[in-house]
C-alpha cells in the first residue's frame, strides 16, 4: 500500500542551485533566503566530477536536517544517460535519501512512473520536481504531471526549451510554451516554476519578467545568484489585502463545510482553496522570517 504524504502546500518563491561538488556551499545556500535549495548533479557538473559530486550531494543527508522552511532537492542526471541511472543505483543504496529529487529533461510520463516504481520498492518517501525543456516533453506535459503522486511541482526550462524549438530565449517567443506548463501544472494541481533570469546585471528585467511569469500562473522563479533572490520572494509574496481575503475565504469554507461559499458578496468554489492556503503559507512564512 502507498502511504506518501500528501502533497505539500508551501511557498516556492524561489530556488537557488548548490553545487553537489561543493558542500561547503550548501548552508550558505540555505541561508540565502530561497525557498528551495537543489543541489545540482546535473549540467553544472562536469562528466569527470559527477562520481563525487554524487557522493557529497548525498552525504549532505546523512544526518537529520533543520526545520527551516528550506526545501531541499537533488537533481539528478537524465534517466536516459548512465549517469543518471548511477544517480538512481545510489539513491536507492542510502537509507537516508534527500527529501525530493529534480528530474531534469523528462520526455515521457513513463520516466516518472518508472522512478516512482523504484523509489516505492525501496520504501523512500522521496518527492519528485520535473523539468519541462524538451519539445517532446512539452508535448506530453499534462500527462507528465499526472504520472505520479509524488510530483510537487513542473519547472519550465526556458534555455533548453528556446534551443529546442530554434527560438530566441525571451518571453514572448516562449510564452506558448510556458503556459502550456502552466496548464498542466494547474490541471494536476501542482506548482509551476519558472527559469532563472540569466542576466544578472539586469535585475528590473528580472523583476519584470517575474512579474509577467506571476501573472502568467507560475508560483516562483529560478535564481542563479544570492542577488536575485530578495526580489523575487517580493514579487511572488501576495499583499497584505490579498492575505487577508484568503484568510477569510478559508474561514467561511471551514465554517460552512460545504463546496461554495459567498464572501463580500461573490460566490467562491473549493477549487480556490489549493492557492488560498499556498497563499496564506508564504505570509506564515515570511512572517517566521522577520
Amino acid at each position: 500500500m502507498n502511504t506518501l504524504p500528501q502533497r505539500a502546500v508551501r511557498p516556492r518563491r524561489s530556488f537557488i542551485f548548490s553545487p553537489g561538488l561543493k558542500p561547503d556551499m550548501f548552508p550558505k545556500a540555505l541561508a540565502s533566503g530561497a525557498d528551495i535549495v537543489c543541489v545540482e548533479l546535473e549540467d553544472g557538473i562536469a562528466p569527470k566530477d559527477k562520481d563525487a559530486a554524487r557522493s557529497h550531494a548525498l552525504a549532505l543527508f546523512e544526518t537529520p536536517q533543520a526545520d527551516d522552511g528550506v526545501e531541499r532537492i537533488v537533481r539528478i542526471n537524465c534517466l536516459r544517460t548512465a549517469f543518471g541511472l548511477a544517480d538512481v543505483q545510489a539513491l536507492l543504496a542510502t537509507g537516508t535519501p534527500p527529501p525530493a529529487i529534480m528530474m531534469p529533461k523528462v520526455m515521457t510520463p513513463d520516466e516518472v512512473v518508472w522512478l516512482d516504481d523504484v523509489l516505492t520498492e525501496r520504501g523512500h518517501d522521496t518527492r519528485l520536481h520535473i523539468i519541462i525543456e524538451t519539445n517532446a516533453g512539452l508535448e506530453a506535459a499534462h500527462d507528465i504531471a499526472r504520472a505520479s503522486k509524488r510530483i510537487d511541482a513542473l519547472f519550465f526550462g526556458g534555455v533548453d526549451m528556446a534551443a529546442e524549438l530554434g527560438c530566441k530565449n525571451a518571453w514572448e517567443p516562449l510564452l506558448y510554451a510556458r503556459s502550456r506548463v502552466v496548464h498542466a501544472a494547474a490541471s494536476a494541481g501542482i506548482d509551476a516554476i519558472d527559469v532563472p533570469y540569466l542576466d544578472l546585471e539586469d535585475l528590473p528585467g528580472m523583476e519584470r519578467e517575474a512579474r509577467l511569469a506571476r501573472d502568467l500562473g507560475f508560483c516562483g522563479k529560478g535564481s542563479i545568484h544570492p542577488k536575485q533572490i530578495a526580489i523575487l520572494n517580493g514579487v511572488f509574496t501576495p499583499g497584505e489585502t490579498e492575505v487577508a481575503q484568503a484568510r477569510k475565504i478559508l474561514q467561511a469554507f471551514n465554517a460552512a463545510d460545504t463546496g461554495l461559499v459567498v464572501v463580500d458578496g461573490k460566490l467562491i468554489e473549493k477549487p480556490v482553496l489549493r492557492e488560498m492556503t499556498r497563499i496564506v503559507s508564504i505570509a506564515e512564512r515570511v512572517t517566521s522570517q522577520m
